[in-house]
């Protein structure tokens, strides 16, 4: 298939491109040089989109593009990066598919768990309301952008991604560096969810959607054992062999992070309802052997 992938540099990206490198993949990526360097040369690699006027050659997109919603402090700029970095692309993406007389046959668009905002210890799934906050209005445009493009041509799989969790990157990279001193613990109470998943099983969510070609519309991308921050944290000490009680203060966090903070003093438990009504299989579904795999593993 040729398919054409935004987001291909990121952490999850990067590896979507390894696992299909038997593809023709076209890279969308404002640093082409640089882009070359850490996916390969062999790949064909667009700067924009806006000299395109259909995609009539391309079989399938997978979406992946957005600046990282921790990476700096929630300011009123920061906050429109985050939503335009979704949803412009997404828009051009799905303006160019419905301007196609020969459109690509499926077109799957990453969300977030943020999607359902807080929640409470009920666990949630595809068919769970939501909370009304700027990760829910975030998600909500960004998925009602990528649903336009549906088609009689072109079916559209959203994936709302929980908390990945890989070698070298990701969620974990942020957390490590406490942990592996000790210092790592449960966030205030430690009772909010976090609704996690390996990052080899969302890949494989995201060949099973491409591959399957009866499935649309939304589906978790979350394992389906979802655990209390407390667990979390318990499971990431027992990994590392280091304690993990140091409880760290939400007031602390709202101090340091503002309103970014809610990130990680609220949650909720996802369940992959759908994923797994269609027969997807988790390689893991429990917190500590994915957390024992990744933190072993040479790569």
């Amino acid at each position: 298939m040729r398919i054409l992938i935004t987001g291909a540099t990121g952490f999850v990206g990067k590896r979507l491109v390894k696992s299909l490198d038997d593809h023709q993949l076209i890279i969308l990526t404002r640093n082409v040089n640089s882009a070359k360097n850490n996916l390969g040369s062999h790949h064909q690699y667009w700067q924009t989109l806006t000299d395109k006027q259909h995609l009539n050659d391309i079989d399938a997109v997978i979406n992946l593009a957005g600046e990282p919603i921790v990476s700096k402090r929630w300011s009123n700029k920061q906050k429109k990066l985050i939503c335009d970095s979704r949803w412009d692309i997404t828009k051009a993406l799905t303006q160019l598919i419905s301007k196609s007389t020969t459109p690509p046959h499926t077109f799957i668009s990453a969300s977030a768990i943020g999607y359902y905002g807080r929640q409470d210890q009920i666990p949630v799934d595809e068919t769970s309301d939501f909370h009304e906050e700027f990760s829910h209005d975030i998600c909500q445009k960004w998925e009602d952008l990528a649903l336009q493009a549906q088609s009689p041509q072109t079916r559209v799989c959203i994936t709302r991604i929980g908390i990945v969790l890989g070698k070298n990157g990701g969620a974990l990279a942020k957390m490590l560096p406490p942990f592996k001193l000790g210092l790592g613990g449960p966030i205030g109470n430690g009772e909010q969810g976090m609704s996690w998943v390996h990052v080899d099983d969302l890949l494989g969510i995201i060949h099973y959607l491409l591959s399957n070609t009866d499935l649309q519309g939304i589906y978790n991308a979350t394992a389906p054992q979802p655990v209390s921050n407390a667990e979390f944290a318990k499971a990431l000490g027992g990994a590392l062999n280091r304690p993990a009680k140091i409880t760290t203060p939400p007031l602390a966090l709202r101090l340091a992070m503002g309103e970014m903070s809610e990130l990680l003093t609220t949650g909720q438990f996802v369940l992959p309802k759908r994923a797994l009504a269609a027969g997807f299989e988790f390689q893991y579904t429990d917190i500590n052997s994915a957390l024992q795999h990744i933190i072993n593993s040479k790569s």
